[in-house]
């Protein structure tokens, strides 16, 4: 009975899990539209592209992207969008061209997941792409010197070291 119960716990929190990433970081439909909502706020696009069963992924989302979305220094000078890796959802890329996540991503040399990448309102990749998860201590640091690069490029500041 016990162990039944585990696993009906451990169904719930993964359905949340999907949940409170839509939530945190929407599933990207329009870039283009995103990309004017940036540049009014003289900022980026993060684009995270996830595997669906990632647990990677939801790893990166869970423990800095969903808390860095609900974060007013962030919100102000990023918009942040997931596309999955292998999805075949149609989405709007940045030139407002109807295509579906897994060409997008293909079409950006995603081979990995998790990757994490800082576009310009034109859809210029702006900084290195963090790719992976790697050492979990490090990431957010990865994490904010690619923001701060990808802002610094937008607002004609001299880069961050």
């Amino acid at each position: 009975m016990k162990q039944a119960f585990a696993l009906l716990l451990a169904i719930v929190a993964c359905g949340f899990g999907a949940a409170w990433a839509e939530i945190g970081v929407p599933v990207a439909r329009d870039l283009q539209k995103d990309a004017e909502l940036a540049k009014k706020k003289n900022g980026v696009v993060l684009v995270m592209f996830a595997g669906e069963h990632c647990t990677y992924c939801e790893t990166v989302l869970n423990e800095f992207l969903i808390p860095m979305s609900r974060n007013a220094d962030y919100q102000s000078k990023l918009v942040m969008r997931k596309v999955e890796l292998s999805s075949y959802q149609t989405m709007k890329d940045f030139l407002g061209d109807k295509t579906p996540h897994r060409h997008f991503a293909g079409d950006k040399g995603v081979r990995m997941v998790p990757t994490v990448m800082v576009f310009d309102s034109s859809g210029k990749l702006l900084a290195k792409p963090v790719v992976g998860l790697g050492t979990i201590d490090y990431y957010g640091y990865h994490l904010d010197q690619a923001i701060d690069q990808g802002l610094a490029k937008v607002r004609g500041l001299p880069e961050p070291k």
